[in-house]
């Protein structure tokens, strides 16, 4: 496995070096498969690099978190069964079909596809409803057509913004959300359109 990764990144480093950046978007693609799979094996060598630093013991503490995190699940259960509920109710009423029809004009002026819209509007309310819609935009178009890679892009640019408000603030007691949710959603925004820029760059 490790040799294969070495030998796939060591092609993909050639191809980088005799690209021209000028030429075409192949050079950013290329360059984004490395730093795909390298981010997670650096990442998880760097937090065991600080602990061992720290003199910390990294598989103990990620134990006590793990009982941690059991206790949390345990807790949000109630939070986590209303904002399901809240977003099967949000859909099948047809306010998604009035939301698209109302924001199809402004997305188009930034090239975003109407297809694409129901994911940004459903990704703040829920992440695992968000990936039924991309999974079904990759089914009809294709992963990699242009409209499911902007959906996977959207998707891992944005966050659960009002699920993260309605269940974990909840589960740790929570009440006075001040300006939570704003700046989540201008988070939320600017990947969408970040998004957009980035897949239009490189993939069209």
């Amino acid at each position: 496995m490790t040799n294969s990764i070495a030998y796939a990144t060591t092609d993909t480093l050639q191809t980088i070096a005799q690209t021209n950046p000028a030429e075409s978007p192949s050079f950013f693609i290329t360059l984004m498969q490395v730093f795909s799979t390298w981010a997670i094996p650096v990442i998880i060598f760097l937090i065991l690099l600080l602990g061992w630093r720290k003199k910390v013991r990294v598989y103990e503490a990620f134990i006590d978190g793990a009982k941690e995190g059991f206790t949390v699940a345990i807790k949000i259960i109630p939070y986590l069964v209303a904002i399901l509920v809240a977003i099967g109710m949000f859909r099948a009423s047809g306010a998604m079909d009035v939301f698209v029809a109302l924001f199809s004009p402004l997305t188009n002026l930034i090239g975003m596809p109407a297809e694409t819209l129901p994911v940004a509007l459903i990704r703040p309310l829920s992440g695992s409803g968000a990936l039924g819609l991309v999974t079904e935009l990759m089914k009809i178009h294709g992963p990699d057509s242009f409209i499911g890679r902007l959906a996977s892009t959207m998707w891992g640019s944005t966050e659960t913004t009002f699920y993260v408000i309605a269940v974990y603030f909840g589960a740790v007691g929570v009440r006075r959300v001040r300006h939570s949710i704003a700046a989540g959603l201008v988070g939320d925004a600017v990947g969408l359109i970040t998004a957009v820029l980035i897949c239009r760059l490189v993939f069209s």
